[in-house]
């Protein structure tokens, strides 16, 4: 509550018309969430009676573009009704849980004299869930993301991108939402870097003034696949700093379960092919176990198969690591290593038994 009538009092102070009606409505509905709907009412007759600002969806979608090329600077995200699962390890998981939680209880924290930045930077390799992470958290807020569209705020004419990253800062900072950062590193890089230039170091300074006038009661989220590549000052601007990595072993069978939940497999209930499929999972992303669980369920609808085998998986597993630029022969002696009877690979390679049997003495 308390946050939402400083924002209402900031944009009365800008002449904000916008800022002031939706954190406004975001007020009134929390009244009427915490049982005092005659002040909720009250509110809402206020907006009513005021000068016209209805601000509908329409309104959300009419982002900022930049000015060189007329794209769209940002892309926003409306937070879907049913949460979309993430499988994370329980540390991880735990710490973005604390992060929402300190968001849902910003009002309280304030009233208690504590003031806290709602800042959050992920970091890892590609496809390991940061932007699945950025949505969960805009699940569990209920709040809207706007995405910042990197590839639209680098103009050519680096004056612009300065300019472009105040028009997104603008853009959030007048409604309730996320604002995401991904790819930071892209405007974030250590300003030391001798190759580049002075006014993309400028910029930068730029992105830090944007960041520390923007965070106090706003939700900030940046991403990252180069945390190296970061300016030191960066750092300094999360209170909360998260390495989203590979996934263990318990990771893994978590993505199993998510991503076979609705299918009928030989597998799940046998341990020793379950500790295999994860043995050959290992090292690769949540987003590459999805791409190979995916290809695997496809073949298996599109051949009219009941159950999703163990050896289908394999396969997949297979394709993914190898692509094109294998051999019919490696495949069967693939299979074969990891457990798959002979006259599966034979049904599910579409050979004979007796070309099977001649691919693998050759390896012998």
């Amino acid at each position: 509550m308390y946050t939402e009538i400083l924002k209402i009092i900031e944009g009365g102070l800008l002449k904000d018309t916008k800022k002031v009606y939706n954190f406004a409505k975001l007020l009134a509905d929390k009244l009427e969430k915490d049982g005092d709907s005659k002040m909720s009412k009250m509110i809402f007759r206020a907006l009513e009676n005021g000068p016209a600002t209805t601000v509908t969806m329409d309104e959300l979608l009419t982002t900022p573009v930049d000015q060189e090329s007329r794209l769209s600077i940002v892309d926003v995200e409306v937070p879907s009704k049913e949460a979309s699962p993430v499988v994370l390890p329980i540390l991880v998981e735990n710490k973005i849980r604390d992060f929402v939680n300190v968001v849902k209880h910003q009002n309280q924290l304030l009233v208690n004299g504590i003031e806290t930045s709602n800042t959050l930077l992920l970091y890892g390799k590609p496809g390991c869930g940061k932007t699945s992470v950025a949505k969960f958290i805009s699940e569990q807020t209920g709040l809207p993301l706007i995405v910042a569209r990197f590839d639209a705020i680098v103009s050519s004419l680096l004056g612009n991108t300065a300019k472009n990253i105040r028009k997104i800062f603008d853009f959030a900072d007048n409604k309730p939402c996320i604002l995401f950062l991904d790819e930071f590193d892209a405007i974030a890089k250590a300003r030391d870097d001798q190759y580049e230039l002075g006014e993309l170091k400028r910029v930068i300074n730029s992105l830090l003034q944007n960041i520390d006038s923007f965070s106090k009661q706003n939700i900030l989220i940046a991403a990252t696949n180069h945390p190296e590549l970061l300016d030191k000052a960066i750092w300094r601007r999360f209170n909360t700093v998260i390495e989203i990595g590979l996934p263990g072993d318990e990771e893994l069978l978590g993505l199993l379960d998510l991503h076979l939940k609705d299918f009928t497999t030989d597998f799940t209930d046998d341990k020793k092919k379950q500790d295999k499929i994860i043995r050959l999972l290992e090292g690769k992303t949540p987003s590459d176990v999805k791409s190979i669980l995916n290809k695997a369920k496809a073949q298996c609808i599109v051949n009219e198969k009941q159950v999703l085998a163990f050896e289908d998986v394999l396969i997949a597993i297979y394709e993914f690591n190898n692509h094109a630029a294998s051999s019919i022969e490696k495949m069967v002696e693939f299979l074969n290593e990891n457990g798959v009877a002979q006259l599966a690979i034979a049904e599910n390679l579409k050979l004979s038994m007796r070309q099977i049997r001649n691919y693998l003495n050759k390896q012998s």
